[in-house]
Formats: structure tokens, C-alpha cells, sequence
């Protein structure tokens, strides 16, 4: 492999902790609710307690293997290390276009409550802005996330306190709201829609996938690293389970269902009603804070791609006043820009859910060959989350599935036809 410049190793346990935290308790938190309570109804608790512990299998393996290979890429070079080329690329591929796919939908998410009726030049110049702060180096990128963030929890305490001083919407109401009901009780009375609601729910807090592909800019990382990711984690997850009791306890799993904007309707159905624009205007942090530490992460493992000629070499490159992946930060932007100005953002972005479950399978997988592990990390714990990965993988929407499994199988592909020309052209250079 070529040798490429190293980007510097910057950013302390609280600046990986916060970019963690911020990705996780992105635009998801103020929308994910209301799908997940029409999948699992009452049992919402239960599928965002089995969606975190899916994600903690995942954070424990992600963990064990950023500490042994702390570099930029995340599960792309865990992969390619322990399992071979093929699944490394698999989970690389699966996450560059999965997640590309989720910072359009985090740009157009921003547009639409900033700007409804310019919501598309609005997510373009979001873009634009947030690649410029990327290019200014990692610190900058910390900086604003853990501005962001701070909004986003304080707005989350405000939703809280709404929830908890209530009134409490009546239970009946509108003829929608009666509809969503029957549709939920008919899907959650058998327990099956636990699964799918736990892979919206796993989707929404799994952002703790940033922290590892910054491992090549995180001090001390064989410390630093594992602290943050579980760290992350286990704030965001308090923070699920603790939306959801009150949001059940606040609004009938009914109005829950129906919802469009779960957090901003708890907070319009209580005492607090005047402040529902300190929802809007927190919902717009949060989709920026997603998008920054998306663009981010993906930039990150394109970087690494192309170190390892998986995608074109240029996107390797690091350089500037403040050593960063310079040309996959602007690729990433472009690619983004493209997908809000061609598709149907909202529409594509459902496969992504399906490319990260896939990309922590591998992350699992991965973990499952060390020999060198930790207490609190047994090989049995890592055969639950490849196992989990899998189930919730599987039980998505078939639209999901179909489409991200096109997306993965044009990507080997691909590579398989790169592959045999590079094969051939090194047998014709050497008949020379």
C-alpha cells in the first residue's frame, strides 16, 4: 500500500464523547418515536430497550477493535484485517453510500423547518457551510457539535419538562387518531413489530460509528476510544428510554402513532405550548449537529477506501494548513448535493438503516476473531450482536432490504470487474 500522509490525533475523550452523542441524538429523536410506536405500540419501551442492546454488543466490539486499529475507517479496516478484502469492502461500501443517502435527508430535514419552501437551497448551503468547518480541521468540527449538542439537550429537557406537567391528551379524539390505533394494536398485539420499531430505533442512536472512524485523530485512542464510544452510547440510550416513558405517559400511543412530529405535538399538548418554537429551533440543531459529524464519518472512510484502492486514489489525499481528507470532504458534499437536487431524499435514505446493520454484522464478526479481549467483552457477546444485526437487518421494510441489497451487489460487483483489470494489466506488464 502507498504510504499516506497520517491526519493528526487531535481530539480528547469529551470531543469524541460529544461528536458520538451529537450523531446519535440527531434529527431521529425528534421523528423516530412515532413510526417506532406504530410498529411496537405499547411495547415502544421494549424495542427501544432491544434496539439498545443490539447497539451495546455493537459498541463493545466497535470498541475492542478501534483500540487495536486506531485509524480512519471504522469497520472498512476492521474487516479488511481481521475477516479479509471482501467483507471489509462490504461493510465500507455500505456504509459511504448508506450514509451519504442520510446526510441528504439530514440537509433536507434542516431546509424543511428553517425554510419549508426553500427547503432544498437551504440544505445545499447547510452543506456547503458545515464541509467548509470540516475543512478547517477536526477541532473546528468538535467545536460547533458541541454547540449544537448543548442546544439539542436543552431542548430535549424542555420537551421533558412539557411531558411532565401535561395536561395529558384524552384518550379517543380525532377519527385519525382512532385509525392509528387500530393499525397499531393490529401490528404490536403479537409482539412482531418489536423487531422492525427496534431497527428504526437502532438506526436513530448509532452514531457511535463516528467516534471509531476518527481513530486516527483521537489522542491516546486504545483509552480515549472505547471511553467515548460507550460513553455515547449510554447517554444516548437514557435519553431514548427516557423520552419514550414520557411521551407514552403524556400522549395515547394513538396520537403517538400518528404523529409527524412527536416531540413538537408533546410539547403543543401541554402547559408549555408557546415554547413549540424552542422545538423547531432544536430540531434544526440537531439535523446540523447529525450532518457535521455524517459528513464527517463518511469523508473519514472514503479516505480510507482510497488508501486501500477500493475507491478512486485522489479521495486519499490529506493536506492544507489543517490536515484533513480535503478531497473526500468535498466529494461527500458533491455526492450529497447531487442526491438533493436528482431524488427523492426521504425515499432513498430507507435503505440506509439496512447498510448499517450490515455494517455492524461485520463489525461483530470482526470483533468475534480477536484473541485479545477485555473482561466485559466475550466472544458470546459478539456472536449476540452479529446474530442481532442480522435479525433486525432482516425484518425492515422489504423496500429497504431490496433496495440497499442493489446498492451492495453493484458495489462487489464493481469491484470484482476493477479487480480483473487490474489483474490483467499486471499480467500484461509482466509478458513485457
Amino acid at each position: 500500500m502507498t504510504k499516506h500522509q497520517q491526519l493528526q490525533r487531535r481530539l480528547g475523550v469529551a470531543d469524541a464523547t460529544a461528536i458520538g452523542l451529537g450523531s446519535m441524538l440527531g434529527a431521529g429523536v425528534f421523528v423516530v418515536f412515532a413510526p417506532a410506536a406504530r410498529l411496537a405500540g405499547e411495547l415502544l419501551l421494549a424495542a427501544i430497550a432491544l434496539a439498545g442492546a443490539v447497539a451495546y454488543c455493537n459498541a463493545v466490539a466497535s470498541a475492542q477493535l478501534a483500540a487495536k486499529y486506531p485509524q480512519s475507517g471504522g469497520t472498512y479496516i476492521y474487516g479488511r484485517k481481521q475477516l479479509g478484502e471482501w467483507p471489509g469492502f462490504l461493510a465500507g461500501w455500505g456504509f459511504v453510500t448508506g450514509k451519504s443517502a442520510s446526510c441528504a435527508a439530514m440537509a433536507l430535514t434542516f431546509g424543511q423547518y428553517v425554510a419549508p419552501g426553500y427547503a432544498i437551497p437551504v440544505a445545499i448551503a447547510a452543506v456547503a457551510a458545515l464541509t467548509g468547518v470540516n475543512l478547517l480541521g477536526i477541532t473546528r468540527t468538535a467545536f460547533l457539535t458541541r454547540i449544537l449538542l448543548a442546544i439539542v439537550l436543552a431542548t430535549l429537557a424542555f420537551v421533558a419538562a412539557a411531558s411532565i406537567v401535561g395536561p395529558h391528551v384524552a384518550d379517543g379524539g380525532s377519527a385519525t387518531s382512532a385509525q392509528a390505533g387500530a393499525a397499531v394494536s393490529g401490528q404490536a398485539g403479537n409482539g412482531w413489530g418489536i423487531l422492525p420499531a427496534a431497527g428504526l430505533v437502532f438506526f436513530a442512536f448509532a452514531g457511535y460509528a463516528r467516534i471509531a472512524t476518527l481513530g486516527e485523530e483521537v489522542k491516546d485512542p486504545e483509552r480515549a476510544i472505547p471511553r467515548a464510544i460507550l460513553g455515547a452510547l449510554a447517554a444516548a440510550l437514557v435519553i431514548y428510554l427516557l423520552l419514550g416513558v414520557l411521551l407514552l405517559a403524556h400522549l395515547p400511543v394513538q396520537i403517538l402513532a400518528a404523529s409527524t412530529a412527536p416531540l413538537l405535538d408533546a410539547v403543543e399538548q401541554s402547559r408549555l405550548a408557546a415554547g413549540a418554537p424552542v422545538v423547531q429551533a432544536g430540531a434544526a440543531a440537531a439535523s446540523l449537529g447529525a450532518l457535521l459529524a455524517l459528513i464527517t464519518g463518511v469523508g473519514r472512510t472514503a479516505m480510507a477506501m482510497a488508501r486501500e484502492s477500493d475507491l478512486p486514489g485522489p479521495l486519499a489525499r490529506v493536506g492544507g494548513r489543517h490536515p484533513v481528507p480535503a478531497t473526500a470532504e468535498l466529494a461527500v458534499a458533491a455526492v450529497v448535493v447531487v442526491l438533493l437536487l436528482t431524488t427523492d431524499v426521504l425515499t432513498v435514505v430507507g435503505f440506509s438503516s439496512f447498510g448499517v446493520l450490515l455494517y455492524y454484522a461485520v463489525t461483530n464478526a470482526a470483533a468475534f476473531t480477536l484473541r485479545d479481549r477485555p473482561r466485559h467483552a466475550p466472544k458470546w457477546l459478539n456472536a449476540a450482536g452479529l446474530a442481532g444485526c442480522l435479525v433486525l437487518a432482516f425484518t425492515l421494510p422489504a423496500a429497504s432490504v431490496l433496495g440497499m441489497a442493489a446498492v451492495m451487489a453493484a458495489g462487489l460487483a464493481g469491484r470484482a470487474v476493477v479487480l480483473a483489470f487490474r489483474k490483467r494489466g499486471f499480467r500484461k506488464r509482466r509478458l513485457r
